[in-house]
């Protein structure tokens, strides 16, 4: 996957700007969770050069940045899970899956509503 890295507050304005051409795909990441690495895998095994075409997705290590993650979740309305998907359409959350709830086909599909 063609991930960009959220490492700023200011980047979450770039994410809203992204989201009123195509919606954007944001992963919260734990990097010492197992739960998230499965997530994570499962995700980026599928994930295919088409999809990173036709997708922006960014990467949040939430440990590293839990700031970040605090304002994603003030920001879209949503409870701080980890791992966490959101699809944000028009500067909006209009998906949000955790844990293994996160699969490759309900991701596209979010994207692709």
């Amino acid at each position: 996957m063609d991930w960009t890295q959220l490492t700023t507050l200011a980047q979450l304005d770039e994410v809203d700007a992204a989201s009123q051409q195509k919606p954007v795909l944001i992963f919260k990441h734990s990097t010492r969770c197992n739960i998230s690495a499965t997530a994570l895998g499962r995700l980026e095994r599928s994930w295919t050069p088409a999809d990173n075409a036709a997708h922006a997705v960014y990467h949040l290590d939430l440990l590293a940045h839990r700031d970040i993650s605090d304002a994603i979740a003030t920001r879209y309305n949503v409870e701080h899970e980890s791992p966490q998907i959101l699809v944000i359409r028009n500067g909006e959350c209009v998906h949000m899956t955790t844990h293994l709830g996160i699969t490759y086909a309900d991701s596209v599909a979010a994207l692709t509503a």
